[in-house]
């Protein structure tokens, strides 16, 4: 490399160059066709990385013309299209269904506006009986 192009023969290059197919396949080509060394086909397709041309041998042989292919690299992209919500909207829930979930829906008001009464009537009584649930879901937290 350094006789065929002095200094920046050697050099290494900052930014990696992208071969395309055709010519990753003109090198492999006019290695087979001639028989030259890895070094004088770098040469003569002015390359300074004659390994890049052991590499694309190698992969060609196991992989055919789809593996000097260039790869996608990194991370692939968030996808675009929304979430999928639940089959079944409003919408589409039978009258039966629909009035289920507002039975379940006021009960669970229902329970609460207990629980917020129960409170506001006598707190310290309401903190004394929900206390040993209170630390025992507390000591579970901490412990793992």
């Amino acid at each position: 490399a350094y006789q065929a192009f002095g200094e920046e023969g050697l050099k290494r290059k900052r930014s990696k160059q992208v071969y395309p197919v055709q010519f990753k396949l003109d090198v492999l080509h006019f290695r087979k066709q001639t028989g030259a060394s890895l070094q004088e086909t770098a040469i003569a397709f002015h390359m300074n990385n004659s390994s890049l041309i052991a590499n694309w041998t190698r992969v060609f042989h196991k992989e055919g013309v789809e593996g000097l292919r260039g790869k996608a690299k990194g991370r692939p992209s968030m996808s675009k299209k929304p979430k999928k919500t639940s089959p079944k909207t409003e919408k589409s829930w039978t009258r039966e269904e629909q009035l289920e979930r507002e039975n379940e829906l006021l009960r669970l008001e229902n329970s609460y506006l207990k629980k917020v009464k129960a409170f506001q009537e006598n707190p310290n009584a309401y903190l004394e009986k929900h206390k040993q649930r209170w630390y025992s879901n507390s000591n579970r937290k901490d412990s793992k």
